[in-house]
């Protein structure tokens, strides 16, 4: 479901969210978690998630080190890093969002609804973040804590995700052309203020577009839609 700018979460929303995910957050919460910038400042100054999106942040990092660290004694301290880098990246996080459906229940601007916020790496992401801030602040770090491992547990069944998240451009050009789909190609926007842009990049592989990634630079934009690609076609087909 696409909710229109203007419109609020409703509770029977929240409640399917919730269950999503498993556990109860506190509905005012779980409403400021998925409260957009954009729509806070169109809808008279509205608090919107960033401060969760920071606290989310930290109790996400502190989770999946953990993790790895007691889940993984034979791995030194640089494989554990790059596998932390990779489960806590914006692409990650985005993969995370689009497979609970955590876009459809974004409150949006008209400016991002029109822009494809839904679908933006770096929007879904924070909001994920947001919610497992929202989740700390109502259930307690336990049950945040828990709900990181549920969320990353689809990404810890793939283990090559690993070697993909540390060189993706090249990840992504290896795979589309051992499936014989040719080269990849990037098409890259920008927007915003010089001293504030954000670039957003579209992959395309066999002439069709795959993923999308944003970030603030050309650079980060391409191999956050690079590791995006990469999920999306190592994908089985159904």
């Amino acid at each position: 479901m696409v909710r229109p700018s203007g419109d609020t979460v409703l509770p029977n929303d929240r409640a399917r969210l919730s269950e999503t995910l498993g556990v109860e957050i506190d509905p005012d919460l779980l409403q400021l978690a998925l409260t957009h910038r954009s729509y806070a400042y169109e809808n008279g100054g509205l608090a919107h998630n960033e401060r969760l999106e920071f606290l989310g942040d930290s109790i996400l990092g502190q989770a999946v080190t953990v993790m790895l660290y007691t889940e993984n004694p034979d791995l030194d301290e640089g494989e554990l890093a790059k596998r932390r880098a990779s489960l806590v990246s914006s692409v990650a996080l985005a993969e995370i969002a689009v497979g609970i459906d955590l876009g459809s229940h974004i409150l949006l601007g008209r400016g991002e609804e029109l822009t494809g916020g839904r679908q933006k790496s770096s929007i879904l992401a924070d909001c994920v973040e947001a919610v497992i801030g929202a989740t700390y602040l109502s259930a307690g770090p336990d049950a945040a804590t828990a709900l990181v491992l549920r969320l990353i547990a689809p990404l810890l069944a793939d283990p090559e995700r690993f070697g993909a998240a540390m060189d993706p451009k090249t990840s992504l050009q290896e795979l589309s052309t051992r499936t014989g789909r040719g080269l990849p190609v990037y098409e890259v926007s920008d927007s915003g203020p010089d001293h504030s842009k954000r670039f957003h990049a579209t992959v395309l592989v066999g002439g069709s577009p795959v993923a999308t990634g944003d970030g603030s630079s050309k650079k980060q934009a391409e191999m956050a839609a690079a590791l995006a690609a990469w999920a999306v076609l190592q994908r089985p087909k159904r």
